[in-house]
């Protein structure tokens, strides 16, 4: 069984920066990898980061050099951190675990393929 837990969402100016965690238990931290989605009011869900066991990391276009993700195995969380937030990032974010190996990158930035997600939280910029 695999838990996630979000947390740090809220409302922050545009430029500012949010730091978002992950609380992993269960068998979540020894899956192939884990992502963070987010879903914009009246959008789909998308991808925005996703990071492997092995320390790869992989962003969407439109986060890159703005957004990082990264581990601490000690405390079984996962941070999102958000720099020069644009009121197009206000979404609610979630975090998710990828047990599956593929071979290619659209696979694990296809939402529909993670079995295992957190309830979400909401982050807002306002302009």
């Amino acid at each position: 069984q695999v838990q996630l837990v979000e947390s740090g969402g809220g409302l922050v100016q545009a430029g500012g920066s949010l730091r978002l965690s992950c609380a992993a238990s269960g068998r979540a931290f020894s899956t192939n990898a884990m992502g963070w989605f987010r879903r914009a009011p009246g959008k789909d869900r998308e991808f925005v980061a996703i990071r492997w066991s092995g320390g790869n990391t992989y962003y969407a276009d439109s986060v890159k050099g703005r957004f990082a993700i990264s581990l601490d195995n000690a405390k079984n969380t996962m941070y999102l951190q958000m720099n020069s937030l644009r009121p197009e990032d206000t979404a609610v974010y979630y975090c998710a675990a990828q047990p599956a190996r593929y071979s290619g990158i659209s696979y694990y930035t296809d939402a529909e393929r993670y079995p295992y997600w957190g309830q979400g939280t909401q982050v807002t910029v306002a302009s």
